[in-house]
């Protein structure tokens, strides 16, 4: 019974949370995507730094270990970057890329040559994608944790990771669309991203006890993807010069993903 309450739990919070994300982003707020680029680079910000970096912390594990493994995470990810630029510079001059879409980089990952529906798609993405995966596995963890200890806070805590993860996939779907004029394989990709959660759900009750120490790692890197791509990846983007009115939108708009998220967070641990 409660293996059947983790998968429910886990597949709502996961993938319901990205449907309702893409309802939001290409629904009433897609003609906003310049704002939406200024929620995301928040809401990605916020998820890192007020809900996943303090979780972790609040751990047993050192501070010292964790401030390293941040470390090493943003250094993967800007290398990860590195190598998509690499591939775009040696290996594609087609018409396409004579006309870059608007970003400040624009690379192509193929990170294997089998890899091919990985074409066209700029850094960014994969750094979200796999972010997410490692989000994603992390919450599985957390919910099945939950329901082993108790069947209501499992019900508590797969609502939370559903409302908290809303704004954060909007943040992804937004990135996904800037390297994609495809709005279902962008849908996909993150749906198949959250759907890591039941993943983490099966693991974290077959070796809850086991992986118990491995989660704030976990959580972490996660944060290290989330703050390379809103800095990285996203700031730049808006870093134009601008009209007075059209900078405080941005600000407006920035303020709007950090207080989604850090509102969902504090709800989520009352």
């Amino acid at each position: 019974m409660t293996l059947i309450a983790i998968l429910a739990g886990t597949l709502a919070a996961g993938i319901g949370s990205v449907w309702l994300a893409a309802l939001l982003s290409f629904g009433m707020l897609a003609r906003y995507t310049t704002h939406m680029l200024s929620l995301a680079a928040g809401a990605l910000l916020a998820t890192a730094f007020m809900h996943l970096l303090p979780e972790a912390f609040e751990s047993q594990a050192g501070a010292h270990a964790l401030f390293a493994t941040l470390l090493v995470g943003l250094v993967f990810f800007f290398l990860l970057d590195k190598a998509e630029l690499y591939h775009h510079g040696h290996e594609h001059h087609d018409a396409h890329e004579a006309a870059p879409a608007h970003g400040h980089h624009h690379g192509h990952h193929h990170g294997h040559p089998h890899d091919g529906h990985a074409h066209g798609i700029r850094s960014g993405s994969w750094a979200v994608l796999t972010g997410d995966s490692v989000h994603a596995f992390g919450d599985g963890i957390l919910i099945a944790s939950a329901f082993t200890a108790d069947m209501r806070l499992g019900v508590i805590t797969s609502l939370a990771v559903l409302a908290h993860e809303i704004p954060h996939h909007m943040g992804d779907l937004v990135v996904l669309r800037q390297t994609s004029s495809n709005q279902r394989a962008a849908l996909i990709k993150v749906s198949l991203a959250g759907a890591v959660t039941a993943l983490g759900g099966l693991v974290g009750y077959a070796l809850v006890d086991l992986l118990h120490g491995w989660l704030p790692y976990f959580l972490v890197i996660a944060s290290s993807s989330f703050m390379y791509v809103a800095l990285a990846d996203l700031i730049p983007q808006l870093q134009k010069r601008l009209s007075g009115s059209e900078t405080a939108a941005q600000i407006g708009w920035l303020a709007v993903g950090i207080g989604l998220v850090t509102a969902v967070s504090t709800l989520a641990h009352l």
